[in-house]
């Protein structure tokens, strides 16, 4: 793909944007930085959302007059409004523009936040979580088209990697850190800034991120249209095996350590694994809009070879740790380069692909904590090596065979 030349740019009309926001030529090649992180902190508010009750099950539940394991609910009715919302929210919302779209999740998680912060029942707070998933499904279906829609062809990739950074820093950053504050000064502290967060990102969006018009009604495309779209189905199923493997590794990594006589680094691994994927998400960014088909078999490659190591020496600390840290790389990034080549695919149809692609990503979560509790229980630990590596082998093999479309051979500045 060819970049934009510069007559393209120069008669971008000004009223695809609001308030006198169109694409500048002379400042083509410069990335809307202030825009772009405000992205980031919206992916970082919803991750944080999503997972900090895992770590304050034991104070959640006990305020709340519930056990754990009902406190734990709390995250699968995230998750569950996550997956029911993405597809029809973002296929009935075609028509509307992206910037009240975009105020309209993050004004969801404030509303959620709050409630979560001062309910006193198990009910009411449940509700609220799964507000929440519905605000995270529809925000995590715009993010990557908005990055995108932001900057010219050969930048697409980088900007997507930029919104995108909010996600490994709240796993590795955030939630521990929330963990923290939240043992020290009580669980709604934690959600309270939260909200605190999404008002300040409410203002933050307004000012500084452009706003774009929905799909003309002529323009617009079926789930089924875009389903059927050359690239979409690769690049979906390998979100689906990349990240089904993932969670079977990361929803029990304890047990999987404890069987490794290391159950008390779980921490330090984890803190591994989160250092590791930073660097993966600011090596994609860089290379991504050049090297897209590269990155991901190397991605899947590297993420096999790491459970090939932990299914070979997972006895072995230094081992383990060396396979940790690969993951990571492997992962970081990940979720830009699908996210990017499923942009590609789905051109203007963009918004809709990506709610596809928080469908399989979600499925895949829950799919995780299924497919790995039953091998943990049916063939313990040692399974998981060989599951994982099945999987990501027919995601490498997936990649490998979409050279036209989806993870195509040609990049954007080709």
């Amino acid at each position: 793909m060819t970049k934009l030349p510069f007559q393209q740019l120069k008669a971008t009309p000004p009223n695809q944007l609001s308030g006198g926001a169109a694409m500048n030529p002379t400042t083509s090649d410069r990335l809307p930085l202030a825009a772009l992180l405000a992205l980031a902190l919206a992916g970082f508010v919803t991750i944080l959302t999503e997972a900090l009750p895992a770590g304050l099950l034991p104070q959640i539940g006990s305020e709340l007059g519930v056990s754990e394991a009902l406190a734990g609910q709390l995250v699968t009715v995230y998750a569950i409004g996550s997956l029911l919302a993405a597809i029809p929210l973002m296929t009935i919302t075609q028509g509307v523009r992206r910037r009240p779209l975009l105020l309209a999740a993050i004004v969801g998680f404030a509303v959620a936040n709050t409630v979560t912060t001062f309910s006193t029942s198990y009910s009411l707070t449940l509700v609220a979580r799964f507000l929440a998933g519905v605000a995270a499904g529809l925000l995590w279906a715009l993010l990557a088209g908005y990055a995108s829609r932001m900057v010219p062809e050969h930048l697409k990739g980088r900007a997507i990697a930029i919104a995108m950074v909010g996600t490994p820093l709240a796993l590795s950053l955030g939630i521990p850190a929330g963990t923290l504050l939240g043992n020290l000064f009580g669980w709604r502290v934690c959600f309270g800034i939260m909200s605190l967060l999404a008002l300040m990102l409410i203002v933050w969006v307004r000012l500084k991120i452009p706003d774009f018009a929905g799909q003309a009604t002529g323009k617009r495309l079926s789930i089924g249209q875009v389903f059927t779209l050359p690239g979409i189905r690769p690049v979906l199923f390998v979100v689906l095996a990349f990240v089904l493997a993932h969670n079977i590794l990361y929803t029990y990594i304890a047990p999987f350590l404890s069987a490794a006589s290391m159950a008390e680094r779980t921490d330090l691994v984890l803190l591994v694994f989160g250092m590791t994927a930073l660097l993966g998400i600011w090596v994609i960014g860089v290379l991504i809009d050049r090297h897209l088909r590269t990155l991901t078999l190397a991605s899947i490659a590297l993420f096999a070879l790491a459970a090939l190591v932990l299914g070979l020496a997972g006895n072995v600390p230094v081992a383990v740790y060396c396979a940790v840290a690969a993951w990571g790389l492997a992962f970081g990034g990940a979720a830009t380069l699908f996210q990017t080549g499923l942009a590609k695919a789905a051109g203007v149809a963009a918004d809709v692909a990506q709610s596809m692609l928080v469908t399989a990503w979600n499925l895949a979560i829950a799919g995780g904590g299924i497919v790995g509790g039953v091998l943990l229980e049916q063939l313990g630990v040692s399974s998981f090596s060989p599951a994982l590596l099945i999987l990501l082998v027919a995601a490498l093999f997936v990649v490998w065979m979409a050279r036209a479309h989806g993870f195509a051979a040609k990049s954007f500045t080709d």
